[in-house]
């Protein structure tokens, strides 16, 4: 076991409104974890193989960004964030995403499970380009990740405050006695978030097995009453950029843990315990079947452009610099855009961009969401069916178009990524 059950008592609350076995004093155990900073493993041969296979898959993904490819980062953090959301029981489709945030964008209004998703999606942003680029990181960095991510969600007030209550997962709404697991008391809180920042600093373990031991302690601890989960996977981005191994792109691992999410639970459970090297080794499986899943989806996003490029050349072709060929390049960042982000994007004049989202219209590549000539927003044809399949785990074999993913899930994936040791 990596810590100790704490014997505690759940004081009686007889004015608890509640059936009367809850309002009764009860017993129940809290668990302790040992410090994570400093802590020695070892891990078995076959653990470390699997190790370096999936530090290996990262840093060919990262290695394969280019100019060309700069729209997939943007592309792949918000799958990650999404799929992270989903795994909390969030469920906000490709489409519904990608319309909900071009209303946002021109005024319009969102559903309250959009706005939780676009709050993981800016909190994983902070986490990658801010946390992980500090010098020295500290417990403020998952305070402000915390922050962000529960900020615009039902209940804000939570965010960025670390719990100074008892919380528990499983079991009854009234108390902790008979729950599936009682995180550390309160007290204990604040040093082992301190430790896992520690944790964080240290270089001596590879990196892929930091991340798996920082999540696995982060979700151990459980600091805040909501958004546990989505903050601990972020730290699994802060960590890998943090040691220089996914320094452009985001990996999408929620997408391949959400494909077996009692797998996934059962793993941090094992962490708890004695199957430390177990966690890791599913862990990193995960994230190798993340990377090669992030790749296929490369290479299809970049077929799905030569295909728009075609079509675009088979009306009457614009000039060689025209402000159409550079909204190509950065659409596969935007599956709906709008011609204030499409301006942004490109950097080219709003006269230019205007006229260019026209002529994608005219050539299919662009497809209207709504006849008003205010507040306009234009659907990249393809792409969502594409952001669908990477979103849902689905592979893609060397023969399959962009805009057609083969069928294959994330975890037939992490089956053969287990089959090939």
């Amino acid at each position: 076991m990596r810590g100790t059950l704490v014997p505690k008592t759940w004081e009686s609350n007889p004015g608890l409104y509640a059936p009367a076995r809850y309002r009764r004093a009860c017993r129940y155990e809290a668990f302790v974890p040992y410090r994570l900073a400093g802590a020695e493993l070892v891990l078995p041969a076959s653990v470390v193989g699997v190790v370096s296979d999936a530090e290996q898959a990262i840093m060919t993904l990262d290695a394969a960004a280019g100019p060309t490819l700069a729209p997939l980062a943007r592309l792949l953090l918000r799958t990650e964030s999404v799929a992270s959301s989903r795994l909390e029981g969030i469920q906000v489709g490709v489409r519904q995403l990608a319309r909900a945030e071009s209303k946002l964008e021109t005024g319009g209004r969102a559903a309250a499970q959009v706005l939780e998703v676009l709050g993981n999606i800016e909190a994983m942003q902070l986490a990658v380009d801010e946390a992980a680029a500090s010098d020295r990181f500290g417990v403020d960095h998952i305070v402000a990740i915390h922050h962000r991510l529960m900020a615009r969600a039902p209940n804000p007030r939570i965010a960025g405050v670390v719990r100074e209550e008892q919380n528990w997962i499983g079991g009854n709404a009234y108390n902790p006695c008979g729950a599936d697991y009682v995180p550390p008391p309160p007290e204990h809180v604040g040093p082992l978030l301190h430790d896992l920042c520690e944790a964080i600093e240290d270089e001596s373990l590879p990196p892929v097995v930091q991340a798996a031991l920082v999540h696995a302690q982060f979700e151990t601890i459980h600091p805040f009453a909501d958004g546990n989960g989505r903050t601990g996977r972020a730290l699994i981005h802060v960590v890998l950029r943090r040691r220089g191994i996914a320094t452009r792109y985001v990996p999408p691992i929620s997408v391949v843990l959400a494909a077996d999410r009692k797998r996934y639970i059962e793993g941090l459970a094992r962490f708890r315990g004695d199957g430390v090297a177990g966690w890791v080794e599913q862990f990193a499986a995960a994230t190798a079947a993340a990377a090669g899943l992030a790749a296929a989806y490369g290479a299809a996003v970049e077929r799905l452009q030569d295909e728009w490029r075609e079509a675009l050349s088979a009306g009457r072709a614009p000039r060689a610099d025209a402000a159409a060929w550079a909204v190509i390049e950065v659409l596969p960042a935007y599956p709906v855009i709008t011609l204030p982000v499409a301006v942004a994007a490109t950097g080219r004049a709003k006269s230019a961009v205007h006229a260019a989202l026209f002529q994608l219209v005219e050539c299919g590549v662009l497809l209207p969401l709504s006849a008003s000539k205010r507040n306009r927003s234009w659907e990249a044809a393809g792409l969502v069916e594409l952001l669908e399949g990477l979103d849902a785990g689905r592979g893609l074999g060397s023969e399959a178009r962009g805009r057609v993913p083969q069928e294959g899930t994330a975890a037939d994936l992490l089956d053969a990524e287990r089959g090939s040791r």
